[in-house]
């Protein structure tokens, strides 16, 4: 940070027993050429030495003395920072040096910008994106952006429906207004969750490209599907729509949603995990009680009405795309 500034961002890292990410990820931040930011690292009660080698490395840390999950820790993070904006930042990632300052810019271009999500590409195919911000569907179905896509074709800003929790920057102040990262949640589904409260409330979320990070991914849960993550996103998805869809709009999606849970346990199924995405649904439904909805307001038709039309356009991007990656191995074979 430039002495005699204060610091425009606060980096969050959270961390549950990544020592063997810190490192790296510390470092690529000592090369930012914004340097308008501090960084605090939130540990989740680690058993790994992570606490440990953060004392030691005079790094600004929080440590939790359990394991908070992911919104817990990110919580913690953003109610300690006093900067006007927060980065959230996965401990198994690497920014290239304009990354904050690129964020920082893009988010400062309105007062109605809440999020800004990253151009993540995959840590060991330089050439494939991890994630072009995080979209959602009318079939209940979350997604993120460009997966597994050539790089190239994502170097475009645009509106997504929610910046994505791994590397993104958000406004701090607008937490207080639409609520903090749902720690019902633990993880999975809280970042679309918290950008779909301040689309209600009339806030946008932004994809900026030039802001790079490159992301091992599943570095804390160990593989990209697993019982536990399964199970726990099937739950966060019933809360999802429960709390964030007013009454009307959920009969108007309750087909294409249910049409969603059944495809969903289909490809489950194949995989073997489909008593683990069944037990998530049912816990989702036997608490969803106990999840405190958003109050419809008036006001905020307009805004409904617009993130009906994104989840729509939203479930046709995702066919699109999918059909346009199975005829691309179609056509590999041939």
């Amino acid at each position: 940070m430039t002495e005699g500034r204060k610091p425009k961002a606060t980096v969050i890292i959270p961390n549950y027993n990544g020592l063997s990410f810190l490192g790296p990820c510390l470092e690529a931040l000592k090369r930012q050429r914004c340097r308008d930011f501090d960084v605090l690292v939130v540990d989740n009660g680690s058993t790994d030495g992570s606490a440990e080698w953060i004392k030691e490395q005079g790094v600004s840390g929080i440590f939790l003395k359990t394991n908070t999950g992911f919104s817990g820790a990110v919580n913690a993070g953003i109610r300690a920072s006093k900067t006007p904006y927060v980065i959230l930042l996965n401990n198994d990632t690497e920014a290239e040096p304009d990354f904050v300052g690129e964020l920082i810019r893009s988010v400062s271009r309105s007062e109605k910008i809440f999020a800004v999500s990253s151009k993540m590409i995959q840590f060991h195919n330089k050439e494939l994106m991890d994630s072009a911000g995080d979209m959602y569907s009318a079939l209940g179905w979350a997604y993120q952006r460009g997966v597994g896509q050539s790089i190239r074709r994502y170097n475009r800003p645009r509106e997504v429906f929610s910046a994505c929790a791994g590397a993104a920057i958000y406004r701090r102040n607008v937490f207080e207004n639409v609520g903090y990262f749902d720690e019902k949640h633990f993880a999975y589904l809280e970042d679309i969750d918290v950008c779909y409260r301040a689309k209600i409330f009339g806030y946008h979320n932004l994809y900026c490209p030039t802001a790079v990070v490159y992301h091992l991914g599943s570095a804390t849960s160990g593989s990209k599907y697993n019982e536990f993550k399964v199970k726990l996103a099937a739950r966060n998805s019933i809360y999802l729509n429960y709390k964030n869809m007013p009454w009307p709009q959920l009969l108007v999606n309750g087909l294409p949603l249910a049409m969603g849970i059944a495809v969903k346990y289909g490809f489950f199924k194949k995989l073997g995990f489909e008593k683990a995405y069944t037990e998530g649904l049912k816990e989702g439904f036997a608490t969803v009680g106990t999840c405190r909805r958003v109050a419809c307001r008036k006001e905020n038709l307009g805004n409904y009405l617009a993130i009906q039309w994104e989840l729509m356009a939203g479930t046709v991007l995702y066919i699109y795309e999918f059909s346009r990656r199975q005829m691309g191995k179609i056509l590999k074979k041939f």
